[in-house]
């Protein structure tokens, strides 16, 4: 799978979970968010943990 065929799969995981805005969130960012939420984070406070972790 390309790195664009990823992307799409995490935007669409994304999605799914709830997290608004996944179209400009980076590859690492929507990684980061979907183990925050998988962790039983709601998805706006892993959306925004993880535009945190990333701007570091």
């Amino acid at each position: 799978m390309g790195n664009r065929d990823q992307l799409h799969d995490l935007r669409r995981q994304a999605h799914e979970a709830g997290i608004e805005g996944s179209s400009k969130m980076s590859d690492a960012e929507l990684r980061e968010a979907l183990k925050k939420i998988g962790k039983g984070a709601d998805p706006r406070s892993a959306k925004q943990t993880a535009k945190q972790a990333m701007s570091r």
